[in-house]
């Protein structure tokens, strides 16, 4: 489990010390529409039940000149790079999918936990919030339409 993830699962074991922290691989699907521009970045990341950040668990592109534009995240994390340090990829092409699979702690799901995207797209508009989804058992696999550059997205366990 890549360091982050590690940190969110401390995080959700000392808020919920009653729950024994264990995590199962969760496969997030994020399909962009063919919006006619550069590749976006995207940022997916965690707000704990009050609504405070809890962690970062991917970032879409690596030139760190444009997170400021992805502007709830930033604002979170103070555009911190370790927030990020070890989970980058690629920007994401207009019209293409972003599958990934991370471990996430079983006690982050039905226990008020979201889920967040924030999209930006160079000579475009950023797009914070472009996905916000509550993480629940229930909601597996069930799609999640976008605001701007996100077409669908849903997470599968």
């Amino acid at each position: 489990m890549k360091s982050v993830l590690a940190a969110l699962a401390l995080t959700t074991a000392l808020t919920l010390p009653a729950v024994a922290v264990s995590a199962r691989p969760v496969t997030l699907t994020t399909t962009l529409n063919a919006y006619g521009g550069d590749g976006a970045y995207l940022v997916l990341y965690v707000t704990d039940p009050q609504g405070a950040y809890a962690g970062s668990l991917w970032m879409a592109g690596g030139k760190s000149k444009y997170y400021k534009h992805l502007t709830d995240w930033f604002r979170a994390t103070g555009g911190d790079p370790a927030q990020i340090n070890g989970i980058t990829g690629a920007s994401v092409g207009a019209g293409r999918t972003l599958e990934i699979t991370l471990d996430l702690a079983d006690a982050l799901f039905d226990a008020g936990y979201t889920l967040h995207i924030d999209a930006a797209v160079e000579d475009m508009r950023d797009s914070p919030n472009e996905i916000a989804v509550p993480l629940t058992r229930e909601g597996a696999g069930t799609p999640v339409p976008g605001r701007r550059y996100i077409a669908s997205f849903e997470y599968g366990m």
